[in-house]
This record gives structure tokens, sequence and C-alpha cells, in this order.
């Protein structure tokens, strides 16, 4: 129910082509988050082909909080792979057979320490499918009050409270590169645009 769209697709969608073959495959890494495998593969044309694939053990968890007040929360922390400060929304992973909604709401718990009455999943998103099958599921959450917060120990964090559509203009202009975060605002202002949202939120968001 989560990972499958709503409603079938345009007919412009229907797939072409033959789908990728595999000859052989082996794993190359393991650790208890990814499996990294090394695939000797036939494409599409034919052709053979050398693909390496990253496997995630953990379904990837985006959630937009947004407050009555039209304001969202984010969190700020240094992360490794790129050596940078990113600002994003709260995020993180949920074991795959996990429910996915039990992990957003855990992490929004720990990271930010909100809990959220009202839940909507807003978009799926493939991250990076060239190379990774990993999957992400994004939540609006809203009707927000406040609980103890729980980060792990790994991670220090820092949190602000910012109107919704300062969030969204840092995003867009390159300032909150997190693709989760830029996704998940855009598809935030896509439903106030769509009036998807209570009328008061929808004025809010679009101010």
């Amino acid at each position: 129910m989560y990972e499958k769209p709503v409603g079938p697709p345009p007919d412009w969608m229907a797939p072409h082509g033959k789908p990728w073959g595999v000859r052989e495959t082996k794993v190359v890494y393991d650790n208890p988050w990814i499996t990294l495998t090394e695939h000797q593969a036939i494409a599409p044309t034919g052709r053979p082909a050398l693909y390496g694939k990253v496997a995630f053990k953990n379904r990837a968890i985006g959630i937009v909080p947004l407050h009555t007040d039209g304001t969202v929360t984010l969190v700020g922390q240094n992360r490794f792979p790129h050596a940078n400060y990113s600002w994003e929304i709260p995020e993180g992973g949920a074991p795959l057979d996990e429910d996915p909604l039990d992990g957003a709401r855990r992490e929004l718990a720990e990271e930010v320490g909100l809990v959220a009455a009202d839940w909507r999943l807003i978009l799926r998103m493939e991250l990076s499918n060239s190379i990774t099958d990993e999957f992400c599921l994004g939540y609006l959450a809203t009707d927000l009050s406040p609980t103890q917060v729980a980060p792990d120990e790994t991670e220090d964090l820092a949190i602000a409270r910012v109107p919704f559509g300062e969030a969204l203009d840092a995003a867009v202009a390159g300032h909150m590169p997190d693709s989760l975060t830029v996704a998940l605002l855009l598809r935030t202002h896509h439903m106030a645009v769509k009036g998807e949202l209570p009328a008061e939120l929808t004025r809010l968001v679009l101010a």
C-alpha cells in the first residue's frame, strides 16, 4: 500500500524495449545498512555491461512538520559523505520489515521532539536510481505537539522553526540541497496550489 502510485499512469508512460539482464552477481561489500553487489549484466541494447548496485536495508523516510502558524521545523547537522553542514527536514531510515509510518513517527519524535496527530503520505521517490535501489516515502505531518527529543548517539542536531516560504526559498536557491528536503517542500507547496490542504494552511504555505 505504501510503494504503489495512486491510479493508472498516463498512456505515454508505457515502457519500451527489453529490461536489463544479469549473467552473474557477486557481493563486494556488506554492512548492517547496505550491500554492494557487482553484476555482469546485459543492457537493454544487448551489449554486456559491468554494473554495481548499492542495496539499502532501510527505507528512507522524510517528514515535513507543518505547524498551524505556517512554520516548518528543520534540522541542522554535519553530514559525512559531502563533509558539509546540512539543513534538512527530519529524515531517517525505517527497516524494510517495519511499517514506514511507524518509522516516520519515531524519527519525528527523536530528531525534533514532535508528535503529529495527522499524517499524510505525500510522495514516493527513487533516490539515485542509476546505482541504488533506495526508496523514499515522504510524509506531511500536522496537528503537532511536543515530546521528548532523543537523537541517536551519533547525531548532534540543531533545530530551527521557520516560515514555510523561507524554507522553500532556501531549498530552491540551493542552500538546502538535500533531495528529500527539496522534493517534499515543493510537494507541500504543490498541494497548497492544488487546494489539497486545509484552507488556513494553504493560505500560510502560499503567503
